[in-house]
């Protein structure tokens, strides 16, 4: 049975100490770009097996209708079972889910529910820095469908993730989105992180782990 709860409006997830309407929307854009900056989405790189687009929500204030969902696609030598484990299992994420090929994933939590909790951390083992984040997933339905809230340690907003699993003739196409981001600037930084954790995550698979 397929499980289903809401994203939380991003209006609703900004700490206190940021003001309200313009302004506030202004000091949590320069706070998530600078922070993006100094860990692991900072690179522009493209992927060139990936597909982008970026696109609004109407249903947000006007000062907020920017473009703020990242969507990509990636097709796996695997069967969609086996990818959808490699999202929720925390043995198999912790190959994979880091944002650069030498980086390490030192934390990944998972309880596998809506509402449970997911939670993953990555490490830097040249700067000695770890960059974590986490939230909990609204959608389960293996090996189909999956979806969970995402917010970084240090930045004080709520996004959601989304990844559908399509399984034809043994590989798997999976389509990403990553929705409720602050703006286009935003979109284009989280691409490059985003599609080097997918190619670790197809050596992985490739691997047989």
């Amino acid at each position: 049975m397929i499980a289903h709860v809401g994203p939380v409006p991003v209006e609703e997830v900004l700490l206190p100490v940021v003001t309200s309407g313009a302004a506030g929307l202004a000091v949590a854009r320069g706070r998530l770009q600078l922070r993006l900056e100094q860990m692991l989405f900072a690179s522009s790189r493209r992927d060139p097996t990936a597909t982008t687009l970026a696109a609004s929500d109407a249903d947000e204030p006007e000062e907020l209708s920017v473009k703020t969902t990242l969507r990509m696609k990636r097709t796996y030598e695997a069967p969609a079972q086996r990818v959808f484990d490699a999202w929720t299992s925390p043995e198999v994420m912790r190959r994979w889910w880091h944002a650069e090929r030498d980086w390490e994933t030192s934390e990944a939590e998972v309880d596998l529910r809506v509402g449970g909790a997911i939670r993953v951390v990555m490490r830097d083992p040249g700067e000695g820095v770890e960059h974590g984040g986490g939230g909990h997933y609204t959608v389960v339905d293996p090996p189909h469908r999956l979806a969970f809230t995402w917010t970084w340690d240090d930045v004080p907003h709520e996004t959601l993730i989304e990844i559908e699993f399509e399984e034809s003739d043994g590989s798997t196409e999976v389509r990403f989105t990553h929705s409720s981001l602050l703006d286009e600037e935003m979109v284009r930084s989280h691409e490059g992180g985003w599609g080097r954790c997918f190619d670790n995550l197809e050596r992985t698979l490739a691997a047989g782990d």
